[in-house]
């Protein structure tokens, strides 16, 4: 058996990235960007004030108290869009908006709440003393032109599509998404609409690999089933090596029928490898065919998911463009003690939990490869590495959360009110 990180090694040996494309930016969320994005104007593009309230010459108000305010001239009104038509003197104010730019002359921005315009007299009374530089953005403090303000290999949320914006790019060049062939393979199983009879069970799995695969970022081709019989893998692969990767779940151990290792072999795939030490997932088979990645994972539901987690996401992000491939892990105390057979790297479904600043993380009960309710009641894998015999309790353990969600707070209280735990 293949180690682990022996086997991820082989495997991203033999994927890069795919060609690019340009899309529009609005659209652009989820994909991974294929080049630097370099400022083409500056952020802000010129000194704006950061308050509703009134540009003034700081010198003009060092003595101003709420019980002896300044007294200044309010040359005219200036609202965000609009632009300065005079300077500001001696003893003079601008009314000025929150984004509108600063006129010259003005080095501060009083907030109107420090203020008291008198109406009749066209006059403002400054009631703080401001410091040169109050309440003002100059420009390029949060971006200069030229700066490279996205990097390549960046996946594109929300956050990148307002820079992309703020920088004004209409359209970005993004890495293209891996088209995945999803296959099943079996006799026994029949499709989600299909009432199993006697010896058969849903085809599960195809469904649970193409929402992984999707997760990823792919563009999905669901290929359904494939019989347990050359003709069948045959028809089925040779749709399937139209795609960019190809995933197919069971017919890789070594049963009579297990004929998944052999049509690939005939349709020209270069095995690199067919059993891990990875608990549960051994029977899991990598090659090329045609130039693309060919991922057999193994029959059983949870196997199949564990081994798409560990070996199939990190390479079809790698093909996705993406410089960030592994899941994070982090430490978590274990809430209870639990007993493995050593020899593969284990990955034992668990609910994590924050307790304060800290995780702590209970395996579940039942650990078969075939427990469907033990993925669903699960939010991280506990790692046990080979040579490990298991955990006593409240010992410190290696976790890998199944995404970010698994951390949104079941409350009614917003979580961020909430005073630090002494």
């Amino acid at each position: 058996m293949l180690p682990v990180q022996e086997a991820i090694e082989i495997i991203l040996n033999e994927v890069a990235p795919l060609g690019t494309e340009t899309v529009e930016s609005l659209h652009a969320s989820g994909r991974v960007i294929a080049e630097h994005v370099l400022a083409k104007r500056a952020n802000p593009p010129w000194d704006n004030s950061a308050m509703d309230g009134y540009a003034i010459m700081a010198a003009d108000a060092v003595a101003a108290t709420e019980e002896c305010p300044t007294k200044l001239k309010v040359l005219y009104d200036l609202p965000a869009g609009s632009f300065p038509h005079a300077p500001v003197g001696p003893g003079e104010a601008v009314r000025i908006m929150t984004g509108a730019p600063v006129p010259d002359g003005a080095d501060a921005v009083v907030m109107v709440e420090r203020t008291e315009k008198l109406e009749e007299s066209g006059e403002v009374l400054i009631k703080a003393a401001p410091n040169g530089g109050d309440n003002i953005r100059y420009s390029g403090e949060d971006f200069r032109i030229g700066q490279r303000v996205i990097s390549a290999g960046t996946l594109i949320r929300p956050a990148e599509i307002l820079m992309l914006a703020a920088v004004g790019q209409p359209e970005v060049t993004v890495y293209k998404r891996p088209v995945v062939a999803v296959l099943s393979t079996g006799d026994e199983l029949v499709d989600i609409d299909k009432r199993p009879d006697k010896g058969q069970i849903t085809n599960s799995n195809g469904y649970a690999l193409a929402a992984l695969a999707e997760s990823a970022g792919c563009i999905v081709r669901f290929l359904g089933i494939a019989r347990d019989t050359r003709e069948s893998l045959t028809e089925k692969l040779n749709e399937a090596i139209e795609a960019d990767a190809i995933i197919t779940s069971g017919g890789v151990s070594v049963g009579d029928y297990d004929l998944v290792k052999d049509v690939l072999s005939e349709l020209g795939s270069t095995m690199r490898f067919w059993k891990v030490a990875l608990k549960p997932g051994k029977p899991l088979a990598f090659g090329v065919i045609s130039g693309r990645p060919a991922f057999g994972l193994p029959g059983n539901p949870v196997s199949s998911m564990v081994a798409f987690e560990q070996f199939v996401r990190p390479a079809l992000l790698k093909m996705a463009g993406r410089e960030a491939i592994f899941q994070t892990t982090l430490k978590a105390t274990i809430t209870e003690g639990v007993r493995i057979r050593p020899g593969r790297m284990n990955f034992l479904r668990a609910v994590l939990n924050t307790e304060g600043d800290d995780y702590t993380v209970t395996p579940l009960k039942g650990q078969s490869s075939g427990a469907i309710t033990t993925m669903v009641d699960a939010n991280a894998y506990i790692i046990a590495p080979p040579d490990s015999s298991g955990f006593g309790a409240n010992e410190t353990v290696r976790v890998q959360p199944f995404d970010a969600s698994v951390f949104l707070a079941d409350t009614t209280d917003y979580p961020a009110t909430k005073e630090t735990d002494d």
